[in-house]
């Protein structure tokens, strides 16, 4: 306690029943012993205070880094979705213009076998 052994302690005790006498050397004691007390007590209660409101800020940081990955995750899902889409809208726009190529040379091919035809009616006549 305090760093005083046993022997210090007696000493320090005979020097104050010198001083302070044996009738009240008991009393001093008590109130030694109450407001020790109350340190202690006043220590555990600011300790405690402490702890508390490191651990608040704990909580509070963790919630704002949780808050923080999930509107990552979530920016990250709506990103993955618009790339899908356009992938989506590009394969259809692609889709939608491989039958107009096609069509194209198709047509080609009727005009001509139709101008072939006419001219053969034409010579035929």
């Amino acid at each position: 306690m305090f760093g005083i052994g046993t022997t210090e302690l007696i000493v320090i005790l005979v020097v104050a029943l010198i001083i302070i006498g044996p009738q009240k050397l008991p009393e001093l004691i008590k109130n030694l012993g109450r407001g020790l007390s109350e340190v202690k007590k006043m220590s555990h209660d600011v300790k405690s205070t402490l702890d508390a409101e490191v651990a608040a800020a704990d909580n509070e940081r963790q919630a704002k880094e949780d808050r923080a990955k999930e509107e990552a995750r979530r920016k990250a899902e709506v990103e993955a979705m618009d790339k899908a889409r356009e992938a989506e809208a590009a394969k259809a726009k692609a889709e939608t213009l491989k039958p107009e190529e096609n069509s194209g040379p198709v047509e080609e091919e009727v005009i001509v076998e139709a101008a072939a035809d006419s001219e053969a009616e034409g010579k035929k006549a």
